[in-house]
């Protein structure tokens, strides 16, 4: 599946950015998109970020208007670069999200805006646990991905998407029950909510104290 333009999309940030904007107009913007995760949540200024599979910043832009210890984790070298330029007041840090750089229990809130729909099973598994080991007791993953539509008039758009720019690992988490797998990895639902016709989720789970 996927077309020429996913390899353009991530060789060309400015085609990226522009496809992400135009997708966030589901749910009204970019901005309240990339804020979705974090709603309902109580975030200090000294809390410790990290923004898993963080891209070229684009979600870490906004995490920093949330905290001041803000962490960008990515696998690649290029987005790290891109992601340094975009939002210097961000550390970065270059490593696989299945196997992750970073000490147990450091960090307040793991988040991740549409990354794991790009992962096999397995390495989705890994990058969970992952998460859980570098959460503080207490701590919360937040995560915003795709889910199947609950209104059919978003199937045409969701299906279109998924040609264009995505693979089978896109096709296959829209069968998986994600809170399931978060709790039976340890974690506890706090929060799952559905947006644009179904076609988003945001799960927020918490490592238990």
């Amino acid at each position: 599946m996927a077309t020429f333009l996913r390899p353009l999309s991530y060789q060309y940030q400015w085609l990226y950015d522009g496809i992400s904007r135009v997708a966030a107009l589901t749910v009204g913007g970019e901005r309240r998109f990339r804020n979705l995760a974090l709603q309902g949540l109580t975030l200090s200024r000294d809390a410790q970020i990290l923004d898993l599979c963080c891209g070229s910043g684009q979600t870490t832009q906004f995490l920093v208007n949330y905290a001041d210890y803000v962490t960008g984790l990515d696998a690649s070298s290029r987005s790290i670069q891109r992601a340094q330029s975009n939002v210097p007041q961000a550390k970065f840090v270059q490593g696989w999200a299945e196997e992750m750089p970073l000490p147990d229990a450091s960090f307040d809130l793991v988040h991740t805006s549409a990354a794991m729909h790009e992962m096999q099973i397995d390495q989705r598994i890994a990058i969970f646990k992952e998460a859980f080991r570098v959460l503080k007791p207490g701590g919360t993953f937040a995560m915003v991905d795709f889910h199947k539509p609950t209104n059919p008039l978003f199937w045409p758009g969701l299906a279109t998407f998924f040609w264009l720019f995505e693979t089978e690992t896109s096709w296959q988490m829209l069968n998986l029950n994600l809170s399931t797998v978060l709790s039976e990895l340890g974690f506890q639902i706090v929060n799952h909510k559905l947006h644009a016709g179904g076609s988003l989720q945001v799960i927020q789970a918490q490592k238990p104290e």
